[in-house]
């Protein structure tokens, strides 16, 4: 009877651990990633993805989650359509083979309630690398247009380009360093 019993609440404590699993998916209008890159040590120069898509599974009791994000490299945007082809072409993300880019996370830290980081796989150019995304911002809110929770933030961080093969300007004095800036809200399903 003993033993039913203690079963009994390990499955009842389990369930309730599950059961705050959330599902998200990312708000296109409200989820942007963009890139900084010094130029020549005078200005810097900047672009975004238009196309991206994720999910998120977060578990605010648990201080876990886990995270799947794509972004489509055909979509690269710095304003200028001959920079956009340049960057598009086999010198730098080779659009054309590696059409996407994918960052997949399942550690995922803490700070009180905020999410602080997201530890994970990037992909890009067909190499996997360990990437760590710090949040410089993060909140749950509940929106009044969409009646539904939303959870986002502002992360960035740093790759080191040549990492995955990218080295077109290096011997230019072009930096090998790319800041990620990525900004995120997702939507409750």
């Amino acid at each position: 009877m003993r033993t039913t019993v203690l079963a009994a609440a390990l499955a009842a404590t389990a369930f309730a651990a599950q059961a705050e699993v959330a599902n998200y998916a990312f708000d296109p209008t409200h989820t942007f990633v963009s890139f900084e890159i010094g130029h020549f040590g005078t200005s810097t120069n900047r672009g975004r993805f238009d196309k991206k898509q994720g999910t998120v599974q977060l578990d605010k009791a648990a201080k876990s989650g886990k995270l799947d994000v794509t972004i489509d490299t055909t979509s690269i945007n710095t304003g200028t359509e001959p920079f956009n082809k340049h960057l598009q072409s086999k010198d730098i993300l080779n659009a054309a083979e590696f059409p996407t880019a994918r960052f997949v996370s399942d550690k995922f830290s803490f700070a009180g309630d905020k999410v602080s980081e997201v530890a994970g796989q990037l992909t890009l150019l067909g190499k996997t690398l360990p990437v760590v995304l710090k949040a410089t911002n993060f909140n749950c809110y509940d929106s009044p247009m969409l009646k539904r929770e939303v959870c986002g933030g502002d992360f960035e961080t740093t790759i080191v380009r040549s990492q995955f093969g990218v080295n077109y300007g290096l011997s230019y004095g072009f930096p090998d360093t790319v800041r990620l800036i990525v900004q995120v809200e997702a939507v409750k399903q």
